[in-house]
C-alpha cells in the first residue's frame, strides 16, 4: 500500500487521523502527531469521533429497517473501520447495496483491496470528488437504481467546505437527485465549545485540508424543505441512542440529524 505514487505519508490526512482517533491502525506518524496535537486542545475529539460512528450505525441500522432502505450512497467515505455503512446495512438486509465515494488514494486502495476481498456483498465504490455532484451521481446510477429510495450518508465531510451557501448547494444537488422517500443522514463538527473550537484552529495549522465549524443551526440548514425525523438535529450522542443509555450520555461537539425527501 505505501509504494502507492499518490500517497503521502508525510503530511497529515483527514481520513487517517480520522481512523487513529478511532483506534484504527491505518495511520502514520504525520497523522498522530496532528492528531495528537487537536487532543491536547480537546481530548473529547476521540469520543467525538466515535459518536460520529456510532450515529453512522444507529442511522443506517433505522434506515434499513424501519424506513425498508435497501440502496445506500455514502459520500465521503473515509477509510474503512469497523461497522462500514455496507456491514450495518447488510446485517439488516444481506441485500442492501452500498455505493462509496472518495477521491482519496488511500482510501481507495483500502477499496480495492475490500471489494477483491469477498464477504462484502453487493458493495462499490466511486472514485469522484464530492463537490462534483453531477460526476459523482451519473458514476452511482451505475450502481444505484434511482427510481427507488436512497439512503444518502454525508458524515463529517461538509466541514471541509469553507463557504456555508456552497456546501448547502453541494448537499442539495445529491438530495434534489434521489426519488421521494430517500433519507439523508448527516453529521458534522460544531462550533459548540471553546475546546473544540481550539482544536479545529489547531487542525487548520497544521492539516493539509482545512476544516471549518457549524453551529447547529447552520447544520439544521441542510435538511431544508425534508422532513426531519425525531429527534431533529441534536449531538451525535442524542440521535436515538440505545435504550438505558439516558443518564450516562454526554454530548459531543458533532451534530447531526436524519430526514426524509417527501
Amino acid at each position: 500500500m505505501s509504494d502507492h505514487p499518490l500517497i503521502d505519508t508525510t503530511v497529515a490526512h483527514s481520513a487517517r487521523v480520522w481512523n487513529y482517533w478511532q483506534g484504527g491502525k491505518d495511520n502514520y506518524p504525520a497523522d498522530r502527531e496532528v492528531g495528537d496535537y487537536v487532543l491536547a486542545a480537546y481530548p473529547e475529539m476521540v469520543a467525538a469521533a466515535r459518536a460520529d460512528r456510532e450515529f453512522l450505525i444507529r442511522a443506517v441500522t433505522h434506515l434499513a429497517r424501519e424506513a425498508g432502505i435497501r440502496q445506500f450512497l455514502d459520500i465521503g467515505t473515509g477509510l474503512p473501520s469497523h461497522n462500514n455503512t455496507h456491514e450495518v446495512a447488510q446485517a439488516v438486509a444481506p441485500d442492501a447495496r452500498v455505493v462509496y465515494v472518495d477521491n482519496d488514494p488511500m482510501v481507495l486502495a483500502h477499496a480495492r483491496a475490500l471489494l477483491t476481498g469477498g464477504g462484502a456483498g453487493d458493495v462499490h465504490y466511486v472514485d469522484a470528488d464530492l463537490r462534483e455532484p453531477e460526476k459523482v451521481l451519473a458514476q452511482a446510477r451505475e450502481y444505484l437504481d434511482f427510481d427507488q429510495p436512497i439512503g444518502l450518508t454525508v458524515l463529517g465531510t461538509m466541514g471541509h467546505t469553507a463557504d456555508t451557501q456552497e456546501a448547502y448547494a453541494i448537499v442539495r444537488a445529491y438530495v434534489e437527485a434521489l426519488p421521494p422517500g430517500s433519507h439523508l443522514a448527516m453529521c458534522d463538527g460544531t462550533s459548540t465549545s471553546e475546546p473544540m473550537i481550539e482544536a479545529a484552529r489547531r487542525w487548520n495549522e497544521t492539516a493539509a485540508l482545512p476544516y471549518h465549524l457549524r453551529t447547529p443551526e447552520e447544520i439544521a440548514g441542510f435538511f431544508d424543505g425534508l422532513e426531519l425525523l425525531e429527534p431533529g438535529v441534536v449531538s451525535a450522542t442524542r440521535w436515538r441512542p440505545e435504550e438505558g443509555a439516558d443518564e450516562k450520555i454526554e454530548e459531543v461537539d458533532q451534530y447531526c440529524g436524519v430526514a426524509r425527501k417527501p
